[in-house]
């Protein structure tokens, strides 16, 4: 029983495999499930994703995406480095920055234009 309470973002994917393998490059394990292979989970750490085919999907028309607070962003993000997303386009990944609204973050489009958001708040 996990000692707190959780929500699971469930975010769409037009390929499970490319997904799963995108994924792999950030450090998640896991893959299709093993009675519905149009489903995944994947996880990193305490950090649990969920994804179904949604073939017909536009990335750049995707408004899906979910925030995963951290405790140490600045290890998440170096990890994340060594995938070379780039800047620009679908997919991508941000710079990690301080924000005025008190989170340090960066954010990560995938390749179905899921946003996610990645930080920790900013101890002043």
């Amino acid at each position: 029983m996990q000692p707190y309470d959780l929500a699971i973002p469930t975010l769409p994917s037009r390929s499970i495999l490319a997904t799963v393998n995108f994924y792999h490059r950030l450090g998640f394990e896991g893959g299709a499930h093993q009675f519905n292979r149009d489903y995944a989970i994947l996880k990193r750490g305490a950090v649990e994703l969920h994804f179904f085919e949604h073939q017909a999907l536009v990335p750049e028309d995707s408004s899906a995406g979910c925030y995963i607070r951290v405790m140490d962003v600045q290890s998440v993000y170096q990890s994340f480095v060594l995938s070379n997303l780039p800047r620009t386009g679908i997919p991508r990944m941000d710079i990690l920055e301080d924000k005025p609204w008190g989170l340090r973050e960066f954010a990560v489009i995938d390749l179905d234009g899921n946003l996610l958001r990645i930080g920790e708040v900013i101890n002043k």
